[in-house]
């Protein structure tokens, strides 16, 4: 996939420091009241709104929500690669770092992920921190100094924060009380498409509001998937490769006829069940650059968007416009958590081990071998014989592997 014009490559990466365990939390569904539109669009259609006393009242009194992935320990921040724009958040004279460096942070840190040019942390606390290139609004905080940027700082929200996800140049956070609020902006091929609106760059947090509240937030390169609390999935964005699971071919480009707001209106994937006449629900969703994983009720995984080095798990090399059954994945293994870079993918059994599939040219399948797998292939080799895996994450051509001994 074509770079951004002008920018300088990726390849700085962040990481929280801890003794990451798996635990178990059980979703809890809830059914909410619709809330209304924008401008009179019809409640199906998310909005944008702005808070007042009385829905911040009403918000106070309902339950937080969980998820599995809302899970960590507090630690510390460690950086490493390129700091150019101060993605390191280690200050605007750290131009490149080849061991790992301590970011100083406000508080202990339970979650650290890497946008395109920026990183983003979410404290013990609930407060979220933001540094790197603020160019497009991806740091959700208004600087004038390149200090400021290549510091952490800290991003103003009226609720405290769960989790938080970020992409080429927008960032999502997850609120306790299931609000998201996103800045920044999505970019397809040939420039910016806005976050919210047609265009329009989100250079200060504003929130999203669905007729359902979210439980879990994940980001593409440039789009984000939704997970409400009702088990559904909703996805906006650039749908350029099918990442979105809802928006047909002919009119993925710029949302054809309909315009953008096809794309950043946030809608629901809907996939029919393969008996009787409902829809499937889903309890987890994964993404990687270009595409999305959706892990329904019944343990089969779906999968849509750019597949051209399988990193779908599919045996054809085409993208998928609509969710695909990925009969890959049938098996007893119980699949816990799905990763993908940019043009391969991982996922984690409840056995603590780790397989792989997509391209290998560049070793990141961790197969020992430089080739590309269709299907998952296990993980294997001397330093993971004794060894439980408890998270994965991949970057464009690399893998980073959490593990613990058995």
């Amino acid at each position: 996939m074509p770079g951004k014009r002008g920018r300088p490559p990726k390849r700085s990466a962040v990481s929280v420091s801890n003794d990451k365990e798996s635990s178990s939390v059980t979703m809890k569904v809830k059914e909410e009241p619709t809330m209304p539109g924008k401008r009179g669009r019809p409640p199906k259609h998310s909005a944008v709104s702005v808070n007042n006393d009385k829905e911040s009242s009403s918000m106070t009194t309902k339950a937080k929500v969980t998820h599995p992935s809302h899970r960590g320990k507090p630690g510390a921040v460690l950086a490493i690669g390129q700091g150019d724009v101060g993605q390191l958040g280690l200050g605007p004279n750290v131009m490149e770092r080849k061991r790992p460096a301590l970011v100083h942070m406000p508080e202990p840190v339970l979650q650290a992920v890497a946008g395109g040019m920026h990183s983003v942390c979410l404290g013990k606390s609930g407060k979220v921190y933001t540094f790197g290139c603020n160019d497009e609004g991806a740091l959700g905080r208004n600087t004038v100094e390149d200090v400021e940027e290549a510091m952490p700082g800290t991003v103003t929200l009226p609720e405290l924060a769960v989790q938080v996800s970020a992409g080429d140049s927008h960032t999502a956070v997850l609120t306790e009380f299931g609000s998201v609020y996103l800045w920044g902006t999505f970019r397809d091929n040939n420039g910016i498409i806005g976050l919210l609106e047609p265009m329009m760059k989100c250079p200060l947090p504003t929130k999203l509001t669905l007729d359902t509240r979210i439980v879990k937030v994940a980001s593409g390169n440039d789009h984000l998937v939704l997970l409400s609390e009702s088990r559904q999935v909703y996805t906006l964005g650039c749908g350029d490769q099918g990442q979105l699971g809802r928006v047909a071919e002919m009119f993925a480009n710029r949302g054809g006829r309909r315009g953008l707001l096809r794309l950043l209106v946030p809608q629901q994937v809907r996939v029919k069940a393969r008996r009787g006449h409902s829809h499937v629900e889903f309890l987890d969703v994964f993404c990687g650059s270009y595409f999305t994983f959706a892990l329904s009720t019944d343990g089969s995984l779906y999968g849509f968007g750019l597949s051209n080095y399988h990193q779908l798990g599919t045996a054809k090399p085409d993208s998928a416009f609509v969710p695909n059954l990925l009969t890959s994945f049938e098996n007893s293994k119980t699949w816990l958590e799905l990763c993908g870079g940019q043009h391969h993918s991982l996922c984690l059994d409840s056995g603590g081990r780790a397989f792989s599939w997509g391209m290998g040219t560049n070793c990141q399948l961790g197969t020992g071998e430089d080739e590309d797998e269709w299907s998952p292939v296990q993980v294997t080799g001397k330093q993971l014989e004794k060894r439980h895996v408890l998270a994965a994450s991949s970057g464009g051509q690399h893998t980073l592997l959490l593990v613990t001994d058995k």
